[in-house]
């Protein structure tokens, strides 16, 4: 007999960044936008459609930090991702209130 189960497919590679996001930083507000599509065929789009984000988040972690800091923030909580999955990350930061 042959195991029909199917295997579920991955979660979308947002889901996964707006989910260590929101484990990291507990931001008021995030969005995660996949931009992966104005970039394909360009170096850096593995195929996937899943290369390529913006992420603009809000969280009072930022209160008093630098850009800088800011950035290196969300590059930590997504740091395998970035070494791994994703190409490019264009990142809006701020504290509430900004």
């Amino acid at each position: 007999m042959t195991d029909t189960a199917t295997v579920p497919a991955p979660a979308p590679l947002a889901d996964i960044i707006a989910a260590r996001l929101t484990a990291a930083l507990d931001p008021t507000h995030l969005e995660v936008v996949n931009d992966s599509h104005h970039h394909a065929g360009h170096m850096g789009d593995d195929g996937t459609g899943e290369s390529h984000f913006t992420v603009v988040v809000e969280s009072p972690a930022f209160a008093g930090a630098s850009r800088v800091a800011r950035q290196r923030a969300v590059n930590h909580a997504l740091a395998d991702l970035l070494s791994t999955r994703i190409h490019a990350l264009a990142i809006r930061a701020r504290a509430p209130g900004e």
